[in-house]
């Protein structure tokens, strides 16, 4: 029997097939495209029992005996970095046939006439090691794919995996990063003659060591091998190259093909995001270039001046004209003076408005960054990438500044040795070939260094952070030794690898200082033999001697040029990270309708959700309707959903499957904060900003009345203990309302969220911290308060939710009961077990 077959209706399939795997392979005609495309898409698996045979669609059956896709259930957890990794290591490899392969887009898509591939221009990205040569293969991915690349995150898990595993990395690990860069990859065994129908670039694992697949066509396969360059095989060879187990196949060639999907992010972020806020003060920078062009004319003037001087002024014994020379150099000096502060006036400022506008738009991009973004990186992280900017700022304004200035000026500088004398010209350029080679070769080293520095400036910031923002447990448990000693040594290895940092560029500064010097001494030595020749004036050879310090120190800073580049790579690579992240709100959600005043009614139709891409379900197929104005309660033991249930709601995560229906309208289709604008949420951990009690409850009001203020904090029952604090509204909170009690906290969170005055409420443990007493108070008076509008309340306390329209009871995940309190009890389950239980316990 064949290994693929072909039909176009489900009823022609006969019954031995059944259990084959069913794919869409195309549509028959234009008619039905459309219709089916909604329902339907190219290569997707199908169901033969519920397929609708009406669409006119080619189905592709493949054996199981030859197709095995790897999704086995049992899963083994490996690491856990930045984003969830998971990858399967009992999976078997896929033995391909060709109508498996992806195509190459210049391919014809049939089975039966592949074509001859030519190679593509690659870019090669140079490593050596096991894990630097690993994560330039997948920067050669991200390259050709043009897609985001955060470098220190993809490095990351790649050193913990090998550690992990004390060894190299699999084809299999690396189909999961490859999954992390927001590709689609699939381990295939690829046979010698399919192998040239293959879509390049394709992962492969050449003597132990990662490679790229870069082009390929029948007869010769050409990888990129990080620390070799690019090199030429036979499709045989690349089989012997393998080393197979005798339980799988011999004859085929292990491939992670890779594709791109519609979930492939775009790489949006580079050196000419920069370029609007420069040519905005392109006029003034203008300015400032013409000004240090002056300003080394003057300084080229002082040597003219001191040769004429000596030869003309002191030789002739003439006191009037060395008055006014002298006054000559007086003015220039002056001059010169002015010009340069005009140019720092200029610069800063200029500098400074640039940094406020760049600022201001990498803190807007950071604040819209999805949830799940800032849950994945450390507060110290991130605020060392924002910092990043700076660096960034000052090699395009500075530096680049400087590059103009000195590659201009120095081959004025050395046209003017050159009048002088070639023979002292090349004595004073003779060291700057040593000066480059050094500079070259401390490059490599530094960048390593100053990469491993800003990582452990994150972690020891990192901690920090933690420790001052959790004091009170720090005290509380007793931990300050302990905590200082984490940080300590956290901070020993940041001051440690700063060292090694100023070690190197102080061991190459102090080679080239060196070197300047033995050059000027070289200079020096040969032009007083000039000199005592009677071939050079003595003004001449000190003005030369000047002059050639002139062009030493520019050219030896374009040398640096690259040490400086490397750093603001870096910094490019870390601020990238924050830049490339798809923002929640894009530009289509963006053109979506904004949703309509929310009037309450509320449906979750099969929704699923997970945290992690691979993970389980947090959610798993919710349904549930709630009608407008209604009080519901939601239980559940801890890790039920009961805040993931919420937190969906306003969109702070996206579904893995189904939909939530306000107002019968999709949240999903409607702009983004719209409808977040009408919803009011108090969470579970209560954070309130320094500054006064008024300040933090009209936090989303500023200008509200003193009455709406008092009206909310009454409602949130939390008027009475404002009033009794030593300045009333106006007392201070403390950071993060250090200076309250957690109960006091949480009443001013719910005041400020009332406040808002939402139209959809949203209270997620938002009183676990009040007693009894004053948290059914608070119940009651936002039950009174908001009549008529949707409020679902989250507790674990359940005699403060008797009362509500709708007692919802989440397990697992799922929804374990649902009815009024009554009902619940009636029905003797999870709800009514949990209720004696704390109802025994009072």
């Amino acid at each position: 029997m064949d290994s693929a077959v072909v039909y176009t209706s489900p009823q022609d399939i006969p019954s031995a097939l059944k259990n084959w795997d069913w794919f869409v392979a195309s549509q028959l005609d234009a008619a039905s495209a459309s219709a089916a495309a909604r329902i339907y898409t190219i290569g997707d698996r199908i169901d033969l029992d519920s397929f609708q045979s009406k669409h006119k669609l080619r189905l592709v059956g493949i054996s199981p005996e030859i197709l095995r896709f790897t999704t086995p259930e049992d899963r083994d957890r490996i690491i856990d970095i930045d984003d969830s990794i998971e990858i399967d290591r009992s999976s078997d490899l896929v033995v391909a046939t060709p109508s498996e392969i992806p195509y190459a887009p210049d391919l014809p898509l049939t089975l039966d006439k592949p074509a001859t591939k030519s190679e593509r221009k690659y870019a090669l990205v140079r490593g050596k090691g096991q894990i630097d040569g690993s994560v330039a293969c997948f920067e050669m991915l991200a390259n050709q794919y043009k897609i985001p690349f955060r470098r220190d995150s993809v490095r990351k898990i790649v050193a913990h995996h090998i550690e992990q595993s004390g060894g190299g990395i699999s084809l299999q690990f690396c189909g999961a990063v490859v999954d992390f860069l927001g590709l689609q990859g699939q381990l295939a065994g690829i046979s010698v003659a399919d192998i040239q129908r293959i879509q390049v670039p394709a992962l492969i694992k050449w003597e132990d060591r990662l490679a790229v697949i870069c082009a390929v066509s029948n007869d010769t396969v050409t990888i990129a091998l990080p620390d070799s360059g690019l090199i030429q095989r036979t499709p045989q060879e690349l089989v012997l190259n393998q080393e197979s187990a005798p339980e799988k196949p011999t004859d085929v060639i292990p491939i992670l093909l890779i594709q791109a999907t519609r979930y492939t992010p775009e790489q949006k972020f580079g050196i000419s995001w920069f370029w609007p806020s420069l040519v905005q003060y392109k006029g003034v920078l203008i300015e400032v270039l013409i000004a240090s062009f002056f300003i080394q004319l003057f300084g080229l003037a002082n040597p003219l001046i001191t040769q004429t001087i000596i030869d003309k002024v002191l030789m002739q014994n003439s006191a009037t004209a060395l008055n006014v020379f002298g006054v000559l150099l007086i003015g220039v000096a002056i001059g010169e003076a002015l010009l340069t502060s005009l140019r720092t006036y200029l610069f800063v400022d200029t500098t400074n408005r640039i940094d406020l506008a760049l600022g201001s738009q990498i803190i807007d991009r950071l604040l819209r960054l999805p949830l799940r973004y800032f849950e994945k990186r450390s507060v110290g992280e991130l605020s060392t990438r924002v910092n990043e900017l700076e660096n960034i700022r000052q090699f395009l304004t500075g530096t680049a500044l400087t590059v103009v200035l000195d590659s201009v000026f120095s081959v004025l500088y050395i046209v003017v040795m050159l009048i002088y004398s070639w023979l002292l010209t090349l004595v004073a350029l003779a060291t700057l070939p040593l000066c480059i080679l050094i500079t070259t070769a401390v490059s490599p080293i530094a960048r390593k260094q100053l990469r491993d520095k800003a990582e452990r400036n994150a972690r020891s910031q990192s901690h920090l952070v933690e420790v001052i923002s959790g004091i009170q447990t720090v005290k509380a448990q007793n931990v300050e030794l302990r905590s200082r000693w984490k940080w300590q040594e956290r901070y020993t290895q940041y001051v440690m690898s700063g060292f090694k940092t100023v070690v190197t560029f102080t061991t190459a500064n102090s080679a080239t200082t060196f070197l300047n010097q033995l050059s000027s001494l070289l200079v020096l030595w040969v032009g007083a033999y000039l000199v005592l020749d009677g071939k050079l004036t003595l003004g001449q050879l000190i003005a030369f001697r000047i002059i050639s310090g002139y062009v030493t120190s520019p050219l030896l800073r374009l040398t640096q040029l690259w040490q400086n580049f490397q750093e603001t790579a870096l910094s490019l690579e870390r601020i990238a990270d924050i830049l490339d992240t798809p923002m929640e709100s894009n530009e289509i959600d963006r053109g979506n309708i904004p949703m309509p005043t929310i009037r309450g009614n509320v449906k979750f139709d099969n929704v699923s959700f997970r945290f992690a891409p691979t993970g389980a379900l947090n959610l798993d197929n919710v349904n549930l309707e709630f009608a407008a104005g209604k009080f519901i309660g939601i239980v559940g033991q801890s890790g039920s959903g009961k805040s993931t249930l919420m937190k969906l709601l306003p969109r702070l995560y996206p579904l893995e499957s189904g939909r939530i229906l306000v107002d019968d309208y999709d949240i999903s289709k409607v702009e983004l904060y719209s409808l977040r604008q009408q919803i009011g949420i108090v969470p579970q951990d209560t954070l309130l900003f320094e500054g006064s009690v008024q300040e933090n409850i009209a936090l989303n009001l500023p200008d509200a009345t003193t009455d709406q203020i008092i009206q909310a904090a009454t409602i949130a029952h939390a008027h009475d203990f404002i009033m009794e604090l030593p300045n009333g509204y106006n007392s201070s909170v403390g950071e993060r309302g250090s200076g309250l009690s957690g109960g006091q906290r949480q009443r001013i969170a719910i005041a400020r969220t009332i406040l808002q005055n939402p139209r959809l409420l949203i209270l997620d443990e938002a009183t676990s911290a009040l007693d009894y007493e004053s948290e059914r108070q608070v119940c009651t008076n936002i039950a009174a308060a908001f009549q008529g509008r949707t409020v679902f309340f989250i507790t674990h306390r359940l005699t403060t939710i008797r009362t509500a329209d709708v007692i919802l009871m989440m397990d697992r995940g799922v929804v374990a009961e649902l009815g009024t309190h009554e009902e619940l009890m009636e029905l003797k389950g999870r709800y009514y077990c949990l209720y004696q239980q704390q109802e025994s316990q009072l």
